[in-house]
Protein backbone atom coordinates (compact mmCIF):
# COMPACT_ATOMS: atom_id res chain seq x y z
CA UNK A 1 0.00 0.00 0.00
CA UNK A 2 1.46 3.35 -1.01
CA UNK A 3 1.30 6.04 1.66
CA UNK A 4 1.26 9.71 0.68
CA UNK A 5 3.55 11.60 3.02
CA UNK A 6 3.53 15.22 4.13
CA UNK A 7 5.56 17.61 6.23
CA UNK A 8 9.13 17.25 7.34
CA UNK A 9 9.09 13.45 7.56
CA UNK A 10 8.31 13.08 3.89
CA UNK A 11 10.02 16.12 2.52
CA UNK A 12 6.92 16.60 0.40
CA UNK A 13 5.08 19.63 1.76
CA UNK A 14 7.47 22.43 0.93
CA UNK A 15 5.42 24.67 -1.29
CA UNK A 16 6.85 23.02 -4.39
CA UNK A 17 10.31 24.46 -3.77
CA UNK A 18 12.30 21.22 -3.63
CA UNK A 19 14.83 20.97 -6.41
CA UNK A 20 15.48 18.27 -8.98
CA UNK A 21 12.18 16.40 -8.80
CA UNK A 22 12.65 14.31 -11.89
CA UNK A 23 13.72 10.89 -13.02
CA UNK A 24 16.63 10.91 -10.55
CA UNK A 25 14.54 12.07 -7.58
CA UNK A 26 15.19 9.88 -4.56
CA UNK A 27 11.94 10.95 -2.88
CA UNK A 28 8.54 11.30 -4.55
CA UNK A 29 6.47 11.76 -1.39
CA UNK A 30 5.15 8.19 -1.23
CA UNK A 31 6.15 5.12 0.77
CA UNK A 32 5.33 1.61 -0.38
CA UNK A 33 4.52 0.39 3.11
CA UNK A 34 5.37 -1.68 4.97
CA UNK A 35 9.04 -1.04 4.22
CA UNK A 36 12.18 -2.41 5.82
CA UNK A 37 15.52 -0.64 5.62
CA UNK A 38 19.00 -1.50 6.83
CA UNK A 39 21.40 1.10 8.20
CA UNK A 40 25.12 0.83 8.85
CA UNK A 41 26.72 2.72 11.71
CA UNK A 42 30.40 2.86 12.57
CA UNK A 43 30.93 1.76 16.15
CA UNK A 44 32.84 4.68 17.69
CA UNK A 45 35.21 4.43 20.63
CA UNK A 46 32.75 6.56 22.61
CA UNK A 47 30.08 4.00 23.43
CA UNK A 48 27.51 6.69 24.15
CA UNK A 49 27.01 7.32 20.42
CA UNK A 50 26.15 3.69 19.75
CA UNK A 51 23.68 3.62 22.61
CA UNK A 52 22.09 6.82 21.30
CA UNK A 53 21.65 5.32 17.82
CA UNK A 54 20.18 2.15 19.29
CA UNK A 55 17.70 4.24 21.27
CA UNK A 56 16.81 6.23 18.15
CA UNK A 57 16.12 3.08 16.14
CA UNK A 58 13.93 1.69 18.92
CA UNK A 59 12.03 4.97 19.26
CA UNK A 60 11.45 5.22 15.52
CA UNK A 61 10.34 1.63 15.10
CA UNK A 62 7.82 1.90 17.92
CA UNK A 63 6.50 5.29 16.78
CA UNK A 64 4.97 4.09 13.50
CA UNK A 65 4.27 0.96 11.46
CA UNK A 66 5.23 2.01 7.94
CA UNK A 67 9.02 1.62 8.09
CA UNK A 68 11.16 -0.76 10.13
CA UNK A 69 14.86 0.00 10.57
CA UNK A 70 17.48 -2.68 11.18
CA UNK A 71 20.74 -1.41 12.68
CA UNK A 72 24.04 -3.01 11.72
CA UNK A 73 27.04 -1.76 13.67
CA UNK A 74 30.54 -2.18 12.30
CA UNK A 75 33.91 -1.53 14.01
CA UNK A 76 35.24 1.96 13.33
CA UNK A 77 38.76 0.75 12.67
CA UNK A 78 37.64 -1.47 9.78
CA UNK A 79 34.70 0.64 8.68
CA UNK A 80 36.28 2.33 5.67
CA UNK A 81 37.54 -0.97 4.25
CA UNK A 82 34.17 -2.65 4.81
CA UNK A 83 32.35 0.19 3.05
CA UNK A 84 34.74 0.11 0.09
CA UNK A 85 34.35 -3.65 -0.27
CA UNK A 86 30.57 -3.45 -0.04
CA UNK A 87 30.48 -0.65 -2.61
CA UNK A 88 32.60 -2.66 -5.03
CA UNK A 89 30.28 -5.66 -4.58
CA UNK A 90 27.10 -3.60 -4.83
CA UNK A 91 26.13 -4.52 -1.27
CA UNK A 92 25.84 -1.18 0.50
CA UNK A 93 22.93 -0.77 2.94
CA UNK A 94 19.91 1.49 2.52
CA UNK A 95 21.34 4.17 4.86
CA UNK A 96 25.05 4.70 5.41
CA UNK A 97 27.06 6.92 7.71
CA UNK A 98 30.45 8.24 6.64
CA UNK A 99 32.91 10.97 7.55
CA UNK A 100 31.78 14.11 5.72
CA UNK A 101 34.67 14.61 3.26
CA UNK A 102 34.30 11.03 2.00
CA UNK A 103 30.91 12.03 0.60
CA UNK A 104 32.49 13.44 -2.56
CA UNK A 105 34.18 10.20 -3.63
CA UNK A 106 31.04 8.19 -2.81
CA UNK A 107 28.92 10.55 -4.91
CA UNK A 108 31.37 10.65 -7.82
CA UNK A 109 31.56 6.86 -7.90
CA UNK A 110 27.78 6.59 -8.17
CA UNK A 111 27.48 5.00 -4.75
CA UNK A 112 24.98 7.55 -3.39
CA UNK A 113 21.63 8.94 -4.46
CA UNK A 114 21.03 12.71 -4.29
CA UNK A 115 18.60 13.68 -1.54
CA UNK A 116 17.65 17.20 -2.63
CA UNK A 117 14.16 15.92 -3.50
CA UNK A 118 13.73 14.68 0.08
CA UNK A 119 14.66 17.72 2.16
CA UNK A 120 11.92 20.33 2.71
CA UNK A 121 12.76 24.00 2.62
CA UNK A 122 11.71 24.40 6.24
CA UNK A 123 14.47 22.01 7.28
CA UNK A 124 17.03 23.52 4.91
CA UNK A 125 16.40 26.92 6.47
CA UNK A 126 17.01 25.52 9.96
CA UNK A 127 20.18 23.59 9.16
CA UNK A 128 23.59 25.13 9.78
CA UNK A 129 25.04 26.41 6.48
CA UNK A 130 28.09 24.25 7.12
CA UNK A 131 26.01 21.06 7.25
CA UNK A 132 24.46 21.83 3.86
CA UNK A 133 27.79 22.91 2.37
CA UNK A 134 29.57 19.77 3.50
CA UNK A 135 26.79 17.60 2.07
CA UNK A 136 26.85 19.24 -1.37
CA UNK A 137 28.81 18.07 -4.40
CA UNK A 138 28.45 19.60 -7.88
CA UNK A 139 25.31 21.44 -6.90
CA UNK A 140 23.44 18.44 -5.52
CA UNK A 141 22.80 17.45 -1.91
CA UNK A 142 24.06 13.94 -1.13
CA UNK A 143 24.22 13.76 2.65
CA UNK A 144 23.27 15.39 5.93
CA UNK A 145 24.69 15.16 9.41
CA UNK A 146 22.80 15.53 12.65
CA UNK A 147 25.75 17.42 14.12
CA UNK A 148 28.80 19.35 13.00
CA UNK A 149 32.23 19.82 14.52
CA UNK A 150 34.04 22.67 16.22
CA UNK A 151 37.77 23.41 16.27
CA UNK A 152 39.61 26.03 18.27
CA UNK A 153 42.09 26.69 21.05
CA UNK A 154 41.20 25.59 24.57
CA UNK A 155 42.87 27.92 27.04
CA UNK A 156 42.97 28.38 30.80
CA UNK A 157 42.07 32.03 31.45
CA UNK A 158 43.62 32.01 34.92
CA UNK A 159 46.99 31.09 33.45
CA UNK A 160 46.73 33.64 30.64
CA UNK A 161 45.91 36.33 33.19
CA UNK A 162 49.02 35.51 35.20
CA UNK A 163 51.08 35.74 32.01
CA UNK A 164 49.55 39.10 31.12
CA UNK A 165 47.93 37.69 27.98
CA UNK A 166 44.62 38.94 26.60
CA UNK A 167 41.82 36.46 25.87
CA UNK A 168 40.32 36.92 22.37
CA UNK A 169 36.64 37.83 22.39
CA UNK A 170 35.69 36.38 19.01
CA UNK A 171 36.70 35.45 15.48
CA UNK A 172 37.77 38.96 14.53
CA UNK A 173 39.86 39.25 17.67
CA UNK A 174 42.05 36.18 17.13
CA UNK A 175 45.70 36.25 18.09
CA UNK A 176 48.04 36.66 15.14
CA UNK A 177 50.56 33.88 14.58
CA UNK A 178 53.39 36.15 15.73
CA UNK A 179 51.40 37.18 18.79
CA UNK A 180 50.75 33.54 19.60
CA UNK A 181 54.45 32.73 19.36
CA UNK A 182 55.08 35.48 21.90
CA UNK A 183 52.38 34.05 24.16
CA UNK A 184 54.09 30.67 24.14
CA UNK A 185 57.29 32.39 25.28
CA UNK A 186 55.44 34.11 28.12
CA UNK A 187 53.84 30.85 29.23
CA UNK A 188 57.22 29.14 29.31
CA UNK A 189 58.57 31.98 31.41
CA UNK A 190 55.66 31.36 33.78
CA UNK A 191 56.86 27.79 34.28
CA UNK A 192 55.07 25.86 31.54
CA UNK A 193 57.98 24.26 29.71
CA UNK A 194 55.81 22.91 26.87
CA UNK A 195 52.72 25.11 26.93
CA UNK A 196 51.06 23.95 23.70
CA UNK A 197 49.21 20.71 22.94
CA UNK A 198 48.71 19.99 19.23
CA UNK A 199 47.52 16.38 19.67
CA UNK A 200 50.72 15.23 18.00
CA UNK A 201 50.14 11.47 18.40
CA UNK A 202 47.47 11.85 15.69
CA UNK A 203 49.47 14.10 13.32
CA UNK A 204 49.56 11.60 10.45
CA UNK A 205 45.85 10.78 10.60
CA UNK A 206 42.74 12.69 9.55
CA UNK A 207 43.41 14.92 12.55
CA UNK A 208 46.46 16.27 10.70
CA UNK A 209 44.22 17.50 7.89
CA UNK A 210 41.17 18.52 9.90
CA UNK A 211 43.22 20.26 12.57
CA UNK A 212 45.87 21.98 10.48
CA UNK A 213 44.52 22.61 6.99
CA UNK A 214 43.04 25.75 8.63
CA UNK A 215 46.60 27.00 9.15
CA UNK A 216 47.18 26.81 5.40
CA UNK A 217 43.79 28.41 4.66
CA UNK A 218 44.40 31.22 7.13
CA UNK A 219 47.72 31.97 5.45
CA UNK A 220 46.06 32.19 2.03
CA UNK A 221 47.04 28.76 0.75
CA UNK A 222 44.98 25.62 0.18
CA UNK A 223 45.26 21.87 -0.24
CA UNK A 224 44.16 22.02 -3.90
CA UNK A 225 43.39 24.72 -6.45
CA UNK A 226 39.64 25.04 -5.90
CA UNK A 227 38.45 26.83 -9.02
CA UNK A 228 39.17 23.75 -11.16
CA UNK A 229 40.25 21.04 -8.69
CA UNK A 230 42.87 19.97 -11.23
CA UNK A 231 46.13 20.51 -9.31
CA UNK A 232 47.60 21.14 -5.88
CA UNK A 233 50.74 22.71 -7.30
CA UNK A 234 51.28 26.33 -6.33
CA UNK A 235 48.73 26.31 -3.51
CA UNK A 236 49.64 23.40 -1.23
CA UNK A 237 53.35 24.03 -1.77
CA UNK A 238 53.07 27.77 -2.38
CA UNK A 239 54.96 30.34 -0.32
CA UNK A 240 52.04 31.10 2.01
CA UNK A 241 51.53 27.45 2.90
CA UNK A 242 55.26 26.97 3.38
CA UNK A 243 55.56 30.01 5.63
CA UNK A 244 52.61 29.00 7.82
CA UNK A 245 53.78 25.43 8.34
CA UNK A 246 57.31 26.68 8.96
CA UNK A 247 55.87 28.72 11.83
CA UNK A 248 54.23 25.60 13.30
CA UNK A 249 57.44 23.65 12.90
CA UNK A 250 59.23 26.48 14.69
CA UNK A 251 57.02 25.95 17.74
CA UNK A 252 58.08 22.31 17.81
CA UNK A 253 61.75 23.13 17.32
CA UNK A 254 61.57 25.68 20.15
CA UNK A 255 60.22 22.95 22.42
CA UNK A 256 56.86 24.62 23.00
CA UNK A 257 54.81 21.60 21.90
CA UNK A 258 54.08 18.77 24.32
CA UNK A 259 54.50 15.32 22.75
CA UNK A 260 51.34 14.38 24.65
CA UNK A 261 52.02 10.67 24.51
CA UNK A 262 49.61 10.16 27.41
CA UNK A 263 46.96 12.40 25.76
CA UNK A 264 46.74 14.32 29.03
CA UNK A 265 48.82 17.46 28.43
CA UNK A 266 45.94 19.89 29.01
CA UNK A 267 44.05 17.86 31.60
CA UNK A 268 47.11 17.30 33.77
CA UNK A 269 48.15 20.94 33.61
CA UNK A 270 51.33 20.62 31.57
CA UNK A 271 49.96 22.66 28.66
CA UNK A 272 47.52 25.54 29.29
CA UNK A 273 46.70 25.76 25.57
CA UNK A 274 45.29 22.89 23.51
CA UNK A 275 44.57 22.96 19.75
CA UNK A 276 41.54 20.71 19.79
CA UNK A 277 37.95 19.95 18.91
CA UNK A 278 34.50 20.14 20.44
CA UNK A 279 34.72 16.55 21.69
CA UNK A 280 37.23 17.49 24.40
CA UNK A 281 35.24 20.26 26.11
CA UNK A 282 33.60 18.04 28.71
CA UNK A 283 36.84 16.31 29.66
CA UNK A 284 38.80 19.55 29.80
CA UNK A 285 36.15 21.35 31.85
CA UNK A 286 36.04 18.49 34.32
CA UNK A 287 39.82 18.70 34.74
CA UNK A 288 39.77 22.50 35.26
CA UNK A 289 36.30 23.53 36.48
CA UNK A 290 35.51 27.14 35.67
CA UNK A 291 38.88 27.68 34.04
CA UNK A 292 38.42 26.67 30.39
CA UNK A 293 37.65 28.99 27.48
CA UNK A 294 37.53 28.42 23.73
CA UNK A 295 39.19 30.99 21.47
CA UNK A 296 39.81 31.09 17.69
CA UNK A 297 42.83 29.53 16.05
CA UNK A 298 45.64 32.01 15.32
CA UNK A 299 45.44 34.29 12.29
CA UNK A 300 48.24 33.42 9.87
CA UNK A 301 47.57 36.34 7.56
CA UNK A 302 44.05 36.40 6.10
CA UNK A 303 41.97 35.93 9.24
CA UNK A 304 41.36 33.01 11.56
CA UNK A 305 40.14 29.89 9.77
CA UNK A 306 38.83 26.64 11.17
CA UNK A 307 37.43 23.28 10.12
CA UNK A 308 33.98 21.85 9.73
CA UNK A 309 32.34 18.54 8.98
CA UNK A 310 31.64 15.38 10.91
CA UNK A 311 29.83 12.12 10.25
CA UNK A 312 26.93 12.31 7.83
CA UNK A 313 24.12 10.10 6.57
CA UNK A 314 23.65 9.27 2.91
CA UNK A 315 21.34 7.07 0.85
CA UNK A 316 23.34 4.52 -1.18
CA UNK A 317 22.36 3.72 -4.73
CA UNK A 318 20.02 0.75 -4.82
CA UNK A 319 16.44 -0.38 -4.87
CA UNK A 320 15.38 0.86 -1.43
CA UNK A 321 12.38 3.18 -1.23
CA UNK A 322 13.99 6.61 -0.86
CA UNK A 323 10.99 7.99 1.00
CA UNK A 324 11.19 5.16 3.53
CA UNK A 325 14.86 5.91 4.16
CA UNK A 326 14.15 9.63 4.38
CA UNK A 327 11.36 9.01 6.89
CA UNK A 328 13.97 7.69 9.31
CA UNK A 329 16.63 10.28 8.45
CA UNK A 330 14.06 13.04 8.98
CA UNK A 331 13.34 11.48 12.38
CA UNK A 332 17.05 11.69 13.26
CA UNK A 333 17.00 15.39 12.33
CA UNK A 334 14.23 16.27 14.78
CA UNK A 335 15.51 18.49 17.61
CA UNK A 336 14.96 15.85 20.30
CA UNK A 337 16.92 13.24 18.35
CA UNK A 338 19.71 15.63 17.41
CA UNK A 339 20.11 16.46 21.10
CA UNK A 340 19.94 12.80 22.08
CA UNK A 341 23.14 12.37 20.07
CA UNK A 342 24.93 15.64 20.85
CA UNK A 343 24.30 15.24 24.56
CA UNK A 344 26.62 12.22 24.50
CA UNK A 345 29.21 13.23 21.88
CA UNK A 346 29.41 16.98 22.48
CA UNK A 347 28.85 17.74 18.79
CA UNK A 348 27.36 20.96 17.49
CA UNK A 349 23.63 20.38 16.79
CA UNK A 350 22.85 20.57 13.08
CA UNK A 351 19.85 22.89 13.36
CA UNK A 352 19.28 26.29 14.86
CA UNK A 353 16.23 24.99 16.71
CA UNK A 354 18.30 22.36 18.48
CA UNK A 355 21.20 24.74 19.13
CA UNK A 356 19.02 27.19 21.04
CA UNK A 357 17.91 24.38 23.36
CA UNK A 358 21.47 23.77 24.57
CA UNK A 359 23.39 25.45 27.37
CA UNK A 360 26.77 25.07 25.66
CA UNK A 361 26.01 26.53 22.23
CA UNK A 362 23.10 28.94 22.69
CA UNK A 363 23.84 32.66 22.93
CA UNK A 364 26.22 33.22 25.85
CA UNK A 365 27.21 29.56 26.12
CA UNK A 366 30.85 28.46 26.47
CA UNK A 367 30.86 26.85 23.02
CA UNK A 368 29.13 29.69 21.18
CA UNK A 369 32.33 30.46 19.25
CA UNK A 370 31.83 27.22 17.34
CA UNK A 371 28.40 28.37 16.16
CA UNK A 372 29.78 31.73 15.07
CA UNK A 373 32.57 30.02 13.13
CA UNK A 374 30.17 27.65 11.37
CA UNK A 375 27.74 30.42 10.47
CA UNK A 376 30.07 33.32 9.69
CA UNK A 377 32.49 31.77 7.22
CA UNK A 378 35.56 31.13 9.36
CA UNK A 379 34.84 27.40 9.09
CA UNK A 380 35.70 25.89 5.72
CA UNK A 381 34.99 22.47 4.24
CA UNK A 382 37.82 20.16 3.43
CA UNK A 383 38.28 19.99 -0.38
CA UNK A 384 34.98 19.05 -2.04
CA UNK A 385 36.39 16.61 -4.54
CA UNK A 386 36.51 12.82 -4.96
CA UNK A 387 40.27 13.22 -4.78
CA UNK A 388 39.94 14.01 -1.07
CA UNK A 389 41.17 10.59 0.16
CA UNK A 390 44.42 11.16 -1.74
CA UNK A 391 44.62 14.78 -0.58
CA UNK A 392 44.22 13.99 3.10
CA UNK A 393 46.66 11.10 2.97
CA UNK A 394 49.26 13.30 1.28
CA UNK A 395 48.75 16.35 3.47
CA UNK A 396 48.52 14.51 6.80
CA UNK A 397 51.65 12.55 5.90
CA UNK A 398 53.52 15.73 5.00
CA UNK A 399 52.31 17.47 8.14
CA UNK A 400 53.55 14.63 10.35
CA UNK A 401 56.95 14.71 8.65
CA UNK A 402 57.18 18.49 9.04
CA UNK A 403 56.34 18.25 12.73
CA UNK A 404 59.16 15.71 13.06
CA UNK A 405 61.61 18.18 11.49
CA UNK A 406 61.49 17.52 7.74
CA UNK A 407 62.18 20.44 5.42
CA UNK A 408 58.82 22.09 4.78
CA UNK A 409 58.93 22.86 1.04
CA UNK A 410 60.21 19.42 -0.05
CA UNK A 411 57.60 17.69 2.13
CA UNK A 412 54.83 19.74 0.54
CA UNK A 413 56.26 19.20 -2.94
CA UNK A 414 56.05 15.46 -2.33
CA UNK A 415 52.44 15.82 -1.21
CA UNK A 416 51.63 17.80 -4.37
CA UNK A 417 53.10 15.05 -6.55
CA UNK A 418 50.93 12.46 -4.80
CA UNK A 419 47.76 14.54 -5.18
CA UNK A 420 48.41 15.44 -8.81
CA UNK A 421 49.17 11.80 -9.64
CA UNK A 422 45.82 10.74 -8.20
CA UNK A 423 44.08 13.45 -10.21
CA UNK A 424 45.82 12.36 -13.41
CA UNK A 425 45.14 8.67 -12.73
CA UNK A 426 41.42 9.45 -12.53
CA UNK A 427 41.23 11.83 -15.48
CA UNK A 428 40.76 14.69 -13.02
CA UNK A 429 37.50 13.09 -11.89
CA UNK A 430 35.15 14.11 -14.72
CA UNK A 431 31.48 14.67 -13.80
CA UNK A 432 29.40 11.52 -13.43
CA UNK A 433 25.91 10.57 -12.34
CA UNK A 434 22.81 12.73 -11.95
Amino acid sequence: MALLLSGCDAGGDDGGENTRRGSDATCDGRIDAPAQITMWFHEPSARGELEAVRAQVRAFNTSQDDVTVRLVRLPEGDYGDLVRTAAADGELPDLLDFDAPKLFSHAWAGELRPIDSCVPESLRADLLPSVLEQGTYRGRLWGLGTFDSGLGLYVRPSVLKKAGVRVPKGIGDAWTADEFTGILKKLRALGYERPLDLQMPWAGTEWGTYGFAPVVWSAGGDLIERSTYRTADGVLNGPRSVEALTTLQGWVKAGYVDANEDLGAFQKGRSPVSWNGHWRYGEFSEAHPGDVAIVPLPDFGTGSATGMGSWQWGVPAGAADGDAVWRFLAFLLRPDEILRMTDVNGGIPATGTAIERTDAFAEGGPGRLYIEQLRDGAARPRPQTPAYPAITEAFAGAFAKIMRGAAVKPALDEAVRAVDKDLADHGHYPPTGP
